[in-house]
């Protein structure tokens, strides 16, 4: 069986029989985790274990890890700090920023695939415009140059911890107030106008990016539908002109924006015809049920093999990872982050 298109969260901390069944649907390929989902380290690694034993080949485990307000695990995990503080690190002294991006990033991935998950949703590449509460410190810098070389940076060190990264939220979430968890953003530039946007995502695909997660942003003057269902973004601009090959996610198809396509089985349907490989749908289990019953998912060896390919890398278990120098390198780096960055005036 090849893993479906579809990925699902669960409802608490252990897997419910009415969940396995869902699981073990060939529409579903992987499944997100919650704050919800979390009581303490060995918990975690038993319900990892028991998602990955529903199917072969195993479904894929993902989480928002990113750090600062977007980290699920928290008591048990490093406390990761915001994407902007890698940043302003940068500001302070080049080097240090960028290697200050790839331990965090190993060290996020570590933790994770220590515990069983296969994927964590980082780094943010949107731009800092100072507009987005959504986004706000989820920002690495405002320059694009600077986003691109602290992404890639971050991605190193996920690699090497045995993860692939996602870049988000492409084009770019970073430029629009509302917040498309409950409105649909609009952004009115032209695509012209946007090539700072799309500069991170330029070299990290350039430096080999496995995964992107695509904004349920509208962008008016390229097409009539959100960047999650878009051809024109998709297939045109992402696959064909920027020549990405890897998972392409939509955001999750239960947030407001959208809602604007039609219901979710319309949503599920024109994600994955625009060029989706991954549908996510969390937090509301009737849209689940509905997708079940109602989406008919065409057959695409293409996508399913690069579904499969974001599988995690074998890792060391908690004890080993946090005995190695490795681990024991990155909690200095860490705890340097607790204090304010070195920022001087010339």
């Amino acid at each position: 069986m090849t893993l479906g298109p579809l990925m699902v969260d669960l409802e608490g901390t252990v897997l419910q029989p009415v969940e396995r069944e869902i699981l073990a649907h060939p529409l579903v390929g992987s499944v997100i985790l919650f704050a919800r989902n979390y009581a303490d380290p060995e918990q975690l690694r038993r319900l990892v274990a028991d998602i990955h034993a529903v199917r072969s080949p195993a479904l894929i485990v993902a989480v928002d890890h990113e750090g600062g307000r977007v980290q699920r695990f928290r008591t048990g995990f490093s406390r990761l700090p915001p994407a902007r503080r890698i940043g302003h690190e940068y500001d302070a002294a080049p080097r240090a920023g960028l290697a200050l991006a790839r331990e965090m990033g190993w060290l996020m991935a570590a933790e994770l695939r220590a515990h069983g998950v296969d994927v964590s949703f980082a780094p943010c590449v949107d731009l800092d415009y100072g507009v987005s509460e959504v986004i706000g410190d989820r920002a690495l810098h405002r320059s694009a140059a600077v986003v691109g070389e602290l992404a890639v940076a971050y991605m190193a060190g996920m690699k090497a911890a045995g993860m692939a990264a996602t870049a988000k939220h492409f084009p770019g979430h970073g430029a629009v107030v509302a917040d498309s968890h409950h409105d649909l953003p609009i952004d009115r530039r032209a695509l012209i106008d946007m090539d700072q946007d799309l500069a991170p995502y330029r070299l990290l695909i350039a430096n080999g990016l496995p995964a992107v997660m695509v904004a349920h942003v509208l962008y008016p003057d390229i097409d009539s539908v959100p960047a999650s269902a878009s051809t024109r973004w998709i297939r045109g601009l992402l696959r064909t002109e920027m020549r990405f090959q890897g998972v392409v996610f939509a955001d999750d198809l239960s947030m407001a924006g959208a809602a604007s396509v039609g219901g979710i089985v319309e949503r599920a349907e024109r994600a994955l015809a625009a060029g989706c490989d991954v549908l996510p749908v969390c937090n509301h289990r009737p849209s689940v049920e509905l997708l079940l019953d109602g989406f008919k998912a065409p057959a695409d060896p293409a996508s399913a093999l690069r579904r499969v390919r974001l599988r995690g890398k074998p890792s060391p278990d908690p004890q080993a990872l946090r005995a190695s120098s490795l681990w024991q390198a990155a909690q200095q780096a860490l705890a340097r982050t607790e204090a304010p960055p070195d920022l001087r005036l010339a």
